[in-house]
């Protein structure tokens, strides 16, 4: 039985979050979608830490249970300091396997910034440093770069990260063993770049809202503890790490450069051509990810390392009915017609990727099951996110309304199924 976990979300406590991410709603979307385990996210808020000790019971091997779904204790923090003459942002998430430890980890990160501002807290503390002291005062913990390649925020960010996780992390990079791939690129992307062969790619949906739980995550073979998570990671062990669950990278919303301000997104060879300037005003382009995977990579898109995880590329449920019935995703119709779908074939990812074609139909609309057989053969219309602005999937149409003035090749690499 397939163990499915998204290692990544956000409480209610973080900003520009939903006042239904509380574990409740979360445990009820993750039953809904067919999750198993489910990161707590912002355990460095007091108020949250609070509320999770009182809605979780322990399992006794370092994870957490809330009715019938399995919780692990995580907070993404945001590392802002100098280094190497240039101000750096990161943010890292961490992993810890009880109350207890968590608490000592709070206890350290609070002389460096206010835990109770916001559910992902602004740190003055060198990532390498925070690394270092975490392990210290709690060995069993964990910690991964989140998001790898966006610009903003991340150790590869294109405005203020670094050129490898070596330098960033120093004589302590050998304490890493997970890298956070993040929505706008997957797997493939990242395969370009051989120094991250060691590392297992994860992949987490970085939620704000109960609707958006694992719209990425990853598929183990079974239950996993604390410890055997972390081993499974540590070893990038493809017996029991089955594949991930991807985000087309296309539809992140800094997969492609550009300028949002002047509703512009480019191809990296345009960017490029053009001095990584916006073609209407003049200014600097956001660099996205794609770029930025091109200019840090060795290899070709396309090549595949002897002992790479796979993974599979996906549209939210909620997106597909949305496009079939031609309604918002976030309309009540959808709602219906979703928990309808997840209730009687067994969860959103059941639907996405296993359940007969027919059953589909028979359960929902003719073009429901038609939408999803389409996604399962990768014929989708991919619309590119840039700057900010998340990309739009088109299943049933050849061409996306309110395109920015560049979209994506035919040529371009949209997914790779194992």
């Amino acid at each position: 039985m397939e163990f499915i976990a998204d290692l990544h979300i956000h409480s209610k406590f973080s900003r520009a979050t939903s006042g239904d991410m509380v574990i409740p709603k979360i445990a009820q979307a993750a039953k809904e979608k067919g999750i198993s385990l489910v990161a707590t996210g912002d355990f460095t808020h007091p108020a949250w830490l609070e509320m999770l000790r009182n809605d979780l019971s322990e399992n006794g091997d370092g994870l957490f249970k809330y009715e019938d779904t399995n919780f692990i204790l995580t907070s993404e923090v945001n590392n802002i300091y100098s280094k190497n003459g240039r101000l750096r942002r990161l943010h890292n998430i961490i992993y810890a396997p009880s109350f207890d430890e968590a608490e000592k980890i709070n206890g350290f990160l609070g002389k460096y910034g206010n835990l109770k501002s916001d559910g992902r807290p602004i740190l003055s503390l060198d990532s390498k440093l925070m690394l270092e002291k975490i392990l210290e005062i709690s060995p069993e913990s964990f910690v991964v770069p989140a998001h790898i390649w966006t610009p903003w925020f991340s150790v590869f960010g294109s405005k203020s990260g670094f050129d490898s996780i070596e330098e960033c992390f120093e004589d302590s990079t050998k304490e890493i063993f997970a890298l956070e791939t993040g929505l706008s690129s997957d797997p493939q992307m990242n395969w370009t770049l051989s120094k991250l062969d060691r590392y297992s790619l994860i992949s987490n949906s970085d939620a704000h809202s109960p609707s958006r739980l694992g719209r990425e995550a990853n598929v183990f073979g079974s239950y996993l503890s604390f410890k055997e998570l972390k081993q499974v990671l540590k070893t990038k062990d493809r017996k029991r790490f089955l594949y991930t669950i991807e985000f087309f990278p296309e539809e992140g919303k800094y997969h492609y450069d550009g300028h949002r301000n002047c509703n512009v997104a480019v191809s990296p060879e345009e960017s490029m051509a053009h001095d990584d300037l916006c073609p209407v005003c003049g200014k600097q382009l956001t660099i996205g990810v794609l770029h930025r995977v091109l200019v840090l990579g060795d290899r070709k898109l396309g090549f595949v390392p002897d002992n790479a995880i796979p993974y599979k590329s996906l549209v939210p449920l909620e997106e597909i009915i949305g496009e079939a019935l031609n309604v918002g995703r976030d309309t009540l119709t959808v709602e219906k017609q979703y928990k309808k779908l997840t209730s009687e074939l067994n969860g959103e990812f059941n639907v996405l990727m296993y359940a007969p074609i027919d059953d589909i139909k028979a359960n929902s609309d003719e073009r429901i099951g038609q939408a999803v057989e389409l996604m399962r053969a990768g014929k989708v219309q991919i619309n590119p996110g840039y700057d900010g602005v998340f990309g739009k999937v088109g299943i049933f149409s050849a061409k996306i309304d309110n395109q920015p003035q560049s979209m994506i090749s035919d040529s371009d690499s949209q997914m790779k199924l194992f």
